[in-house]
C-alpha cells in the first residue's frame, strides 16, 4: 500500500521503523515522553511552524524522480524531527535520506528497496498543492494508488 506520511506522519514513520525494523522497542517521541532514554524524535533547533524553506533533493531518490528538480520550497508545521544521533541507524536500517534542508537536517525519508511508494516528509506538501498545480509527491501517491 502506498504511503505518504507528512509532518507527524514523518515522525511516526521514524518511530515505527526504529521499533519494528531496528528492534528498538523503547524508541520514543520527545513530545509524548520527553524523559525517555531513547528519543528518536526530538524538538527541532527552532520551530518550523508556518515556515516555507528550501530543501535540497538528493539525486537518484524517489523524491528526485517526482520533483524533477534539485531544490524545492516547502511549507512546514512541525516543531519536532528526527534526532540527528539516530540518522545513521535509520539509514543503515533501510530508510533512504531523500532530502535535507540548508542545515543538512533530514526532511524526506524513503523506503525504496522493498516498497513501490513509501515517503515521509517533515514538511506538508498538501498546503502548496492546488488543482491547477498539484504537488509532485501528491500526484505520485495518487498515481501509484491507482495501479493494480
Amino acid at each position: 500500500m502506498p504511503l505518504l506520511g507528512t509532518c507527524g506522519g514523518f515522525q511516526h514513520v521514524v518511530l515505527a521503523h526504529a521499533r519494528n525494523v531496528l528492534g528498538l522497542e523503547d524508541a520514543e517521541h520527545g513530545e509524548y515522553n520527553p524523559y525517555a532514554s531513547r528519543l528518536f524524535i526530538t524538538p527541532l533547533s527552532c520551530s518550523l511552524a508556518g515556515e516555507v524553506m528550501d530543501v535540497e533533493i538528493k539525486r537518484n531518490t524517489a523524491a528526485s524522480w517526482e520533483y524533477q528538480a534539485a531544490r524545492a520550497s516547502e511549507r512546514y508545521y512541525c516543531s519536532f524531527g528526527l534526532n540527528p544521533e539516530y540518522l545513521d541507524a535509520i539509514v543503515r536500517g533501510g530508510l533512504t535520506l531523500g532530502d535535507v534542508d540548508s542545515g543538512g537536517e533530514p526532511r524526506i525519508l524513503e523506503l525504496t528497496s522493498s516498497h513501490p511508494f513509501f515517503l515521509a516528509t517533515l514538511f506538508v506538501p498538501q498546503t502548496l498543492s492546488t488543482a491547477e498545480h498539484p504537488h509532485p509527491l501528491l500526484s505520485a501517491l495518487l498515481r501509484v494508488a491507482r495501479e493494480p
